[in-house]
């Protein structure tokens, strides 16, 4: 190979490698793209995932080197999930006793109230007339079935049972509840008709399109319903975690919250760590 000809290849080479390099570098950017956003797992009630998946959207278009990933269950599920050493970031609870059980255990760094909520009592969307106005009227033949959370991990539940203790009625209407694991398979049962009557927030009624609230219980039949939010001692990322609080916190999820019927009630005097 004379020297013009080796000197040409060479050249052609050269452009060849630099071609394959830029590419694959061109490759690898795109796939470490998604890796390098910072992941936070939020823990929440189910009674909060219409405004959370909301709240997520708006933090990740305001924050994009962070994505949001929502774990919805029952309270009580959530805060043994935590217990028991499954990754979470922040915890937003229905009731203040399943913070407390994780803030007693050293596993919450910093929490404080965030909202406030209504316990109502919903019937199938079809039923028109002799609506029960009172807990009383559910002790009728006709409701021979009524929806309640499991009292013992769902808060929805421990409300309405403390409800109907105050007013002398669990014993009465024992046999006919049905349990469900979280305050939407409660709805749910009321919607399908497999429940005459159920017990959820006055948020989850407001967004049913199959069932109809009949009334709400008065608010000295049980504890203030208060959801807290908390950030998880353990979480790998702290000043996102951290982020995310203020985000929760603020001037544009509170306009989500409060549009889907919760009470905000977050203050910063509120706050303990």
């Amino acid at each position: 190979m004379d020297k013009r000809r080796q000197a040409v290849w060479m050249a052609s080479l050269a452009a060849m490698l630099t071609s394959l390099t830029l590419l694959a570098g061109c490759r690898t950017t795109d796939e470490r793209k998604p890796d390098e956003r910072i992941e936070l797992l939020v823990s929440a009630a189910v009674s909060l995932q219409r405004s959370m998946d909301r709240i997520g959207e708006a933090f990740e278009q305001a924050h994009p080197d962070i994505r949001i990933t929502m774990n919805y269950g029952s309270s009580g599920a959530l805060r043994q999930q935590i217990a028991e050493g499954a990754p979470a970031d922040l915890f937003i609870s229905a009731d203040t006793v399943q913070m407390d059980r994780l803030a007693d255990d050293g596993l919450i760094a910093r929490q404080a109230v965030l909202l406030g909520n209504r316990l109502t009592v919903v019937v199938p969307a079809d039923r028109s007339d002799n609506l029960p106005e009172t807990l009383e009227d559910l002790a009728a033949g006709e409701y021979r079935a009524v929806a309640i959370g499991d009292p013992d991990t769902v808060p929805a539940g421990a409300y309405a049972a403390e409800a109907l203790r105050h007013a002398g009625l669990l014993e009465t209407l024992e046999p006919k509840l049905v349990y469900g694991k979280d305050v939407r398979q409660v709805l749910t049962y009321v919607e399908s008709g497999n429940a005459d009557a159920g017990f959820v927030y006055r948020t989850d009624a407001l967004l049913s399109g199959a069932a109809r609230e009949a009334f709400t219980l008065p608010d000295d039949l049980h504890a203030p319903i208060r959801y807290p939010a908390g950030i998880v001692k353990a979480t790998a990322h702290p000043e996102a975690a951290a982020r995310f609080f203020a985000f929760l916190t603020g001037d544009a999820a509170r306009r989500i919250f409060e549009a889907d019927g919760f009470v905000f009630l977050y203050s910063p005097d509120g706050e303990s760590s």
